[in-house]
């Protein structure tokens, strides 16, 4: 029998609708032996209720000077992908893509991790239980919710996921994913399967999800979104995407992949369309519908001047990771890296004026765009892909990173990221190749490789980046069918389609090797080299795909 609810703890949502706490805290201690006699259960509490605990009870908590709450994530400032473990059991283990991004983790040390989880939870004298949604579209999403020892984190994932209204809420019922974060406390080490102090665990039989050992917010954030890689396709054939998307005036939709650096959320913010979402998003026989209800921005190098719509978020109700700031006038230094490169801020989507909110939308996309920023130079402003090269170039995720300051580094480094999202990633991903293609053909979207990177020679070797207004007319003409109409020709190794002529853009720069201010001998190598990169790194996923993807690759 469960023990009797706490006296004289009353707490109501902001709506002022009293919960029912007691089913709740009842069903806590059932499914998690949570002690709510000993523990305060703040269910849903108000944005102000949170900034107040924070900066009582959390080390590093501030207010910016424009009203956002300051939070520290301690130690960790990033995620930990070497530590995301799942549950290896009969329900998921089929299905399952193993190896380095999802590590097998046994049942019992499952348990054994999950106690000494919800013992932590049960030494705070107060808890945070966010019950919210993921997923936009009625008839896909998900009820979510976390348990945790932070209000930072608590309102963190109260702007990620999706608000629910206080009808839903008080019909929420039970959840169909739950989160337990105990990340100010340590994995024990000998745990069989442990690595470190850090685990975050995923078990897809108990729809549960444990983070000990890392503070950082962000695991969360990716935690649901790898739920979503695994639930939408399985259960529902829906297509889960690390992408942004946005839509015109006359309901065309474009969905924008790219890793960090590439233009993602700079191109995908267009005054002229409606932002669907900056991040995650399905795309079902229904149309796209956004994962989130927020965004989760970085602020390195942020200004008014360049991101406006970032900056003019960040207030109160947003929280902000690991800025410095100063201590008087509480201004933040967004180019103060002392603490990380990875600051960030979350604020929910209705802060960005030209979100559309509901964010999901029943046209389908008209427009694929793989995002790479290349400091070679070598590839192409803008390529036409066909189905099999989509295929390809989603698998290979491709961008590359400036060379560093290590001796005997001389050149741009080439990173590859799985469907510009490996770490997040629960099938192969072909499985993810395969979707997108074939939702490309029923829906006859035109796909595009397109290039923020360096032109004329490499970064490091006189090259300069190709313009962003060059980048926007080449959007432009892709979203007005411009690009439709154009000649094309094809581009070496990588056989590559590439418009003989963009409105507002140099003829010379379209095609890397007119551009190449050294000899033909050297652009050929530096192609060819590149080239044999991606086929090295594709050797990792060829064994689940077709011929005829393996044969889009570059031909060396």
């Amino acid at each position: 029998m469960a023990p009797p609810p706490p006296v004289n703890v009353t707490k109501l949502h902001p709506t002022g609708v009293e919960p029912t706490h007691t089913e709740l805290e009842e069903e806590l201690h059932e499914v998690a032996h949570i002690d709510y006699n000993r523990v305060q259960i703040q269910h849903n509490p108000s944005v102000a209720s949170m900034y107040e605990d924070a900066l009582v009870h959390e080390s590093g908590s501030a207010i910016s000077s424009t009203g956002a709450l300051v939070a520290s994530s301690g130690q960790k400032t990033g995620r930990s992908p070497k530590d995301k473990r799942v549950v290896d059991e009969p329900s998921s283990t089929e299905n399952i893509w193993w190896g380095p991004v999802n590590k097998k983790l046994s049942e019992n040390s499952w348990l054994i991790n999950r106690e000494r989880a919800i013992d932590y939870l049960n030494t705070r004298n107060r808890i945070y239980v966010i019950d919210a949604f993921a997923g936009w579209d009625p008839k896909y999403r998900i009820k979510v919710r976390v348990v945790c020892a932070r209000a930072y984190h608590a309102l963190f994932m109260r702007n990620m996921l999706i608000r629910p209204t206080a009808e839903e809420l008080k019909n929420f019922g039970k959840p169909d994913f739950t989160i337990y974060n105990a990340g100010a406390f340590p994995a024990n080490r000998y745990t069989s399967g442990m690595t470190s102090s850090t685990s975050v665990d995923i078990n897809f039989k108990d729809m549960e999800m444990l983070i000990l050992g890392t503070e950082y917010a962000g695991e969360m954030k990716k935690g649901i979104f790898t739920v979503m890689f695994y639930l939408m396709p399985v259960k529902h054939d829906v297509l889960t995407l690390h992408s942004s998307a946005n839509e015109g005036k006359n309901g065309d939709v474009s969905v924008f992949f790219g890793l960090s650096g590439t233009g993602k959320t700079t191109l995908s913010a267009d005054p002229n369309r409606l932002l669907i979402g900056d991040d995650e998003h399905c795309w079902s026989d229904n149309g796209v519908f956004n994962i989130e209800g927020g965004c989760y921005a970085k602020c390195i190098g942020l200004s008014a001047e360049k991101e406006p719509d970032i900056f003019n978020s960040i207030k109160f109700g947003s929280v902000l990771e690991n800025v410095v700031f100063d201590p008087e006038t509480r201004v933040v230094d967004y180019d103060d890296t002392t603490l990380t490169e990875n600051t960030r801020c979350s604020y929910p989507i209705e802060y960005i004026p030209n979100a559309k909110v509901p964010c999901l939308t029943d046209n389908h996309p008209t427009n694929i765009i793989l995002l790479t920023c290349d400091a070679r130079g070598v590839i192409p402003p803008i390529s036409k892909l066909t189905n099999e090269q989509v295929m390809y170039h989603f698998i290979s995720g491709y961008t590359s990173k400036m060379a560093g300051t290590e001796e005997g580094v001389t050149e741009p480094q080439a990173t590859f990221s799985a469907c510009f999202g490996q770490p997040f990633l629960a099938l192969h991903p072909m499985k993810y190749a395969q979707m997108l293609s074939d939702k490309i053909s029923k829906h006859k979207a035109n796909a595009w490789l397109l290039n923020t990177g360096w032109t004329g020679a490499s970064a490091t070797k006189g090259g300069k980046r190709c313009p962003l207004k060059y980048t926007r007319a080449i959007l432009d003409a892709i979203h007005d069918g411009t690009l439709n109409k154009v000649p094309y020709e094809t581009f070496e190794v990588f056989n590559l389609q590439v418009p003989k002529e963009v409105p507002g853009v140099p003829a010379e720069i379209l095609n890397p090797a007119n551009a190449w201010t050294g000899g033909r001998d050297e652009f050929v190598s530096e192609v060819k080299k590149l080239g044999s990169l991606f086929n090295e790194n594709f050797e990792t996923y060829k064994s689940g795909c077709t011929d005829q993807v393996i044969a889009a690759g570059p031909q060396v």
